[in-house]
């Protein structure tokens, strides 16, 4: 008998657990569920290698932001043990102009004001305009960015600014593709989430815009989110 297939869950910069809370407790009754650690490994390839090394077995990986470059990296090192694919509030291409000044800026910002001030000044333009003004879901982000340290943000910041272009990975998806992003995602805009299904020349993807949310579509719409992962996984 096969061994059952076990859902990773990836979670992005800075991000942890808390990001999935939604998707473990609708899933974890019906299927094996991990949430993968990307806070030790210097590049995306190492996060992707690293995961392929602690989770053994066919998995179905589920990647937000950050992780789901990640888990389209996994696929192409491991196409055998990933069986389904699903991408959210993510994207494919490598580095932009300009984009390096940016994240530097960003790590210094929080190497001299540390986490909270990060959060303070990260957050906001992440989710769907008036959810900054949500204490709760304010209050849980910024809890998350402040178990993070400076160290792991800009190690994961310079991981992102050497990735890998996806969109010769992503050509060469087979398994299912479950493509998710906030309708007022304005980091990774449903556009690109568009460009990720017309990539994937070799399956079918299955795009699901999530109303009123923004990049951390899991977080600001966890039901909605859930729920698609689930018609996803099972």
């Amino acid at each position: 008998m096969s061994k059952r297939p076990r859902l990773l869950l990836l979670p992005g910069l800075i991000s942890d657990r808390i990001v999935w809370r939604a998707t473990i407790d609708l899933l974890s009754p019906m299927m094996p569920v991990a949430v993968g650690d990307l806070t030790s490994q210097d590049s995306i390839t190492a996060m992707a290698e690293d995961m392929l090394a602690r989770h053994d077995g066919p998995l179905h990986v589920a990647g937000h932001s950050m992780g789901g470059r990640v888990a389209l990296e996994m696929l192409r090192l491991a196409p055998d043990r990933v069986l389904r694919l699903a991408l959210l509030n993510t994207g494919i291409n490598p580095k932009k102009e300009g984009e390096e000044e940016k994240r530097q800026a960003m790590i210094d910002f929080a190497h001299a004001h540390g986490m909270t001030a990060l959060a303070a000044r990260w957050l906001p333009p992440m989710l769907a305009p008036g959810r900054e003004q949500d204490p709760a879901i304010m209050a849980l982000l910024t809890a998350m960015v402040e178990r993070s340290t400076p160290e792991i943000h800009e190690r994961q910041m310079r991981a992102l600014l050497a990735r890998p272009d996806g969109r010769e990975a992503a050509a060469a998806i087979t398994c299912p593709l479950l493509l998710v992003v906030g309708r007022q995602d304005a980091w990774s805009p449903v556009a690109q989430h568009e460009e990720i299904a017309a990539a994937a020349t070799g399956t079918r993807a299955k795009l699901v815009v999530v109303e009123d949310a923004g990049h951390f579509a899991p977080v600001e719409q966890p039901g909605a989110v859930a729920d698609a992962l689930a018609a996803w996984a099972l």
